[in-house]
């Protein structure tokens, strides 16, 4: 994969190159700043980027902003956040496009390299990968959708481990399921949540972001 890292910090920023090339991806470019953040995503449109929350000038919300600027301009654009923080109307706006292509995991809940790159895949291949931690902030404040009041217990935690990027193999290991049990609830998810299959959304995108993008 082509790659794009933007990481304000010398010691993660080159740490994170040296990991991805190892795995075999090319990095295409660095950023150390918003504006340079937004450039390089935008020059590159890179396989998947890397884009921390909070970098120069000002320390806030400038990557954040970064990203969702380069989707504005090219939807679907795949970044993965990885940062110290969780920025609640940020990360919600960044969802609320309905693309995919979309990661966010909080810097401390990285602990495996394999866990790493298999999430940078999948959000390089349009899909999610949200860390626990980022899901449980982000439903802090309750939802107001409901659909999601229409699901069983046990389709909710399909759901919420789909949220976190598994496939329904290893929803079926987590909850000790069979994948064609876990098939089934899915089906009957999308069905409660009004998601078909019209061939060209992922369903399984759609119905994360109706999980995670509540108001």
């Amino acid at each position: 994969m082509r790659i794009v890292v933007a990481e304000d910090l010398y010691l993660l920023r080159d740490g994170m190159v040296r990991l991805l090339q190892a795995y075999g991806h090319e990095v295409v470019a660095t950023a150390t700043t918003g504006p340079e953040t937004l450039d390089a995503l935008l020059r590159w449109r890179a396989d998947v980027s890397i884009v921390d929350v909070r970098m120069p000038p000002t320390q806030s919300d400038e990557g954040l902003r970064a990203a969702l600027a380069a989707r504005g301009e090219v939807p679907g654009l795949p970044v993965l956040i990885l940062s110290q923080h969780v920025e609640q109307l940020y990360a919600r706006e960044l969802l609320a496009d309905g693309a995919g292509g979309i990661g966010y995991f909080l810097k401390e809940s990285v602990f495996d390299a394999d866990q790493f790159i298999d999430a940078l895949e999948r959000v390089a291949g349009g899909g999610t990968a949200m860390d626990p931690a980022v899901i449980a902030k982000l439903l802090s404040t309750g939802s107001s959708d409901q659909r999601l009041d229409q699901l069983t217990e046990r389709e909710y935690s399909v759901l919420g481990l789909m949220a976190e990027g598994l496939s329904n193999q290893a929803i079926g290991r987590r909850l000790f399921l069979s994948e064609s049990a876990v098939s089934k609830y899915t089906t009957s998810m999308f069905g409660k949540l009004g998601i078909t299959d019209d061939g060209n959304n992922n369903r399984r995108v759609l119905a994360v972001l109706t999980y995670l993008n509540r108001p």
